[in-house]
């Protein structure tokens, strides 16, 4: 592929953009005949892509290619394969090409570059630092870094050996890594000394010691990030042992329906859940949709702002461009560190091509002066993503214009944790790009819009939206443990269709998401349980009751506020700062409420139910419906009149 700085790809034709014959040139997929091609025989579309796009051992049997007894279904089943041999090995005939940038916070330090096959070094003695530790084929290995080099060659290097890694963001408390500990009982977990975040040293340490005690744990590795020392027997460092390791670790040959990872996602109950996902049906979803979705080329530069905390770090800043062969960019720190340019920045300095992002940070640039953006060039980038939540008409302009340069394609994806890999938004080299819509079904995949009850609503009607089978390659392969909370979560409402849990409706033949439709709030793109968030106010012993319920916020999409019911102490603005602060303990500081009223009683049905959606009407100033099933309906006035004083 040949760049052309400043290149204009799209052209606007009435209310949509369209990819113009630039784009086209250069774009891995402009046949739009694809969706009818793939929709004929979906299964047949996924065999060819898979054969074509990885490596395996050996294939699957052709009446294989796809088992489905829901609420379970596998893909490939009977191929072999190795996950990492298909991000390194195979680009080793290119091992020079860059494979990761990382750029760390300070601006005093170096931005590293590996090659692949520095990469395909380090993975394969850290593989070997595992096995010596006595983890194999099917052990947890539970992940607690920042974005750091260090954390993708650990992940690597469990899929080498074939061992489950269980990442968990590093923002998390210490109680929450401990529960994702002991849930997947993990054996051995690798953490740093800290990381930086807004020019300070942020520890880490600490919160891993205490999560791993009374745990399943055996050792905790640390990559030493802030020069904090570190002792104890317990305690390995992690590039003294990489040094001492093996310099090959022979990959293991994994069954496509194996377990690669595990990811745990906050639900509508206080436990998260461990969602499981396998390795050959995730590998072709990662691969096929980071190349036709953000038209990505070996030579190009990818840069997924996610965390790999949450599964958009797992697949577009980490997996979906390796597998490519491409070259990704990761970054430690803060996006406005030390001034708001550095993302621009960063985007000039390394000529990134793909650059993915959340609606939440578009609307904070909003807001920034824009001399900060106007005076870097970022004539390089040919494709802009959003993903998280739904974007606003006015930030997917700003996004277009001010950061494309009105000339970049904006694919706007929706996917989950569950699905592992986008599955609705429009492809690059084929259109349309309508601010505010995700577009279609990625090809070989299906969606329809329901009501309650599974029937599919007439088109423009709002609805809710759920897949159908075959169900994409990289979907859940169940709940970790709990077969239970996988039907109850995916499965009970629709049986056969697969539920979201989010609400849509067609526009044009185009999927229009209104956002979730049960009690787990998108903060800044993160999905959080208000169920969680309640949980971890209930141990403190002031809280008699409490509710957390979403409400609109123009930054982050969506912020928690709680309703609080005191069992002993008076409500002040000091004790609310002092319940904030616990939940950053508790669970971290994206589950921190941005307003927290104290109230004498909640809304309840005469069954004792909390009605969580009487609050919402308040908050945003709605007359409440359905008091009549109340068993307390003056507490609504009461309430109302805290939210109005508050606001004084």
């Amino acid at each position: 592929m040949t760049k052309k700085r400043g290149t204009k790809y799209v052209v606007k034709k009435g209310s949509a953009y369209w990819p113009n014959k630039e784009m086209k040139a250069i774009a891995n997929m402009t046949d739009p005949k694809i969706y009818t091609k793939a929709a004929k025989d979906p299964v047949k579309f996924w065999e060819e892509l898979a054969k074509v796009g990885l490596t395996w051992e050996s294939l699957w049997s052709p009446k294989n290619g796809y088992v489905e007894k829901l609420p379970y279904f596998e893909w490939f089943k009977g191929g072999k394969i190795n996950f990492s041999v298909n991000c390194i090995d195979r680009h080793l005939d290119r091992g020079d090409q860059t494979a990761l940038i990382w750029v760390p916070e300070p601006t005093n330090e170096d931005v590293i570059k590996l090659t692949y096959a520095e990469l395909y070094d380090k993975v394969n003695r850290f593989a070997n630092v595992l096995k010596e530790n006595e983890i194999k084929k099917g052990d947890v290995v539970s992940i607690y870094l920042p974005m750091i080099p260090e954390a993708l060659i650990a992940m690597l290097a469990c899929t080498r050996i074939g061992a489950i890694h269980s990442v968990v963001f590093s923002a998390f408390s210490a109680d929450a890594l401990n529960a994702r500990i002991k849930d997947g009982k993990a054996k051995i977990l690798i953490t740093s000394d800290g990381y930086y975040r807004k020019g300070k040293p942020e520890p880490l340490l600490d919160k891993a010691k205490k999560a791993a005690k009374k745990t399943t744990i055996k050792k905790i590795i640390v990559v030493d990030r802030i020069g904090k020392k570190v002792r104890g027997s317990m305690f390995l460092d992690f590039h003294t042992e990489l040094e001492l390791a093996e310099s090959y670790c022979k990959p293991e040959v994994m069954n496509s329906e194996d377990i690669m990872f595990i990811l745990y996602t906050s639900g509508t109950t206080g436990k998260p859940k461990g969602v499981m996902h396998d390795t050959g049906g995730y590998a072709i979803q990662a691969y096929q949709t980071c190349k036709w979705n953000f038209d990505l080329h070996k030579e190009d530069i990818m840069w997924c702002t996610a965390d790999i905390g949450w599964i958009t770090g797992h697949t577009y800043a980490f997996y979906g461009p390796l597998l490519v062969g491409a070259t990704t960019l990761i970054y430690e720190g803060g996006p406005n560190y030390p001034n708001p340019g550095r993302w621009w920045k960063i985007i000039e300095d390394h000529k990134v091509n793909v650059f993915y992002t959340a609606p939440t940070a578009i609307r904070m640039f909003i807001k920034t002066p824009q001399s900060w953006i106007k005076k870097h060039d970022l004539s390089t980038l040919k494709i802009l993503g959003t993903v998280g939540e739904p974007i606003d008409k006015e930030s997917w302009l700003w996004y277009f214009n001010s950061i494309g340069g009105g000339r970049c394609p904006i694919i706007d994806t929706w996917w989950q944790t569950e699905t592992g890999g986008t599955l609705i938004n429009t492809l690059p080299g084929i259109g349309p790009f309508v601010p505010t819509v995700s577009g279609k079904s990625f090809p070989g995949l299906k969606h329809v819009i329901v009501d309650d009850k599974g029937k599919e609503m007439p088109k423009g009607k709002k609805g809710l939206l759920a897949g159908v089978s075959p169900f994409a390659p990289g979907m859940l392969h169940g709940v970790f443990n709990n077969h239970k909370k996988y039907v109850d979560t995916y499965w009970k409402k629709f049986k056969t269709m697969y539920d979201t849990s989010d609400g849509a409706y067609l526009s044009n033949g185009l999927f229009r998401i209104t956002g979730r439709t049960d009690d787990v709030m998108k903060v800044a793109g993160h999905r959080l349980s208000t169920a969680e968030v309640e949980d971890a106010f209930h141990d403190n012993s002031l809280i008699s009751e409490v509710a957390v319920v979403p409400m609109p916020d123009k930054l982050k999409g969506q912020v928690p506020i709680a309703f609080i019911v005191l069992k002993k102490g008076s409500p002040s603005k000091k004790l609310e700062s002092k319940l904030r602060k616990y939940i950053d303990i508790k669970i971290g500081p994206t589950a921190r409420p941005k307003r927290i009223y104290f109230v004498n009683d909640l809304p309840k049905t005469r069954s004792g139910k909390i009605m969580r959606r009487i609050l919402k009407a308040l908050l945003i100033n709605e007359e409440p419906k359905g008091l009549m099933t109340l068993i307390n309906p003056e507490s609504v006035d009461k309430i109302k009149e805290v939210i109005l004083s508050n606001e004084k």
